[in-house]
């Protein structure tokens, strides 16, 4: 008969833990107690994680923002810099000075160099 009785407290002896997990009297324990920095600790580890991926994800979020106005800044540029390229050709410069009303005339014959040379004291 005592075979059976070990057999049996055996078997019933994973139920008193859960009962008394569920029951709270297992974290009142010594052995708890003595834990409860640790899981603390723990627990503060895992929000730092939490709060480094929602800043991560924020940084890349801006990062991404970032980026997309410069390709608008780039290609505005672009834009801006073919204009004025544009303008600045000579005939452009000729119609403008011409509708402007002013009496300049564009020069007829190609720009000469000119060669001074050094006196000697």
């Amino acid at each position: 008969m005592s075979e059976e009785t070990g057999h049996i407290d055996k078997g019933k002896k994973g139920r008193p833990i859960l009962k008394s997990f569920l029951g709270g009297s297992i974290l009142a324990s010594e052995k708890a107690l003595s834990q409860i920095p640790f899981v603390l600790f723990i627990v503060f580890l895992f929000i730092l994680i939490i709060a480094n991926r929602y800043w991560s994800e924020k940084t890349l979020t801006e990062m991404e923002a970032v980026q997309d106005s410069i390709k608008e800044l780039r290609a505005s540029s672009v834009t801006f810099e073919t204009e004025l390229m544009r303008m600045n050709r000579p005939s452009e410069i000729a119609n403008k000075v011409y509708d402007g009303g002013l009496d300049l005339v564009e020069p007829q014959e190609p720009p000469r160099r000119l060669s001074v040379e050094k006196l000697k004291k």
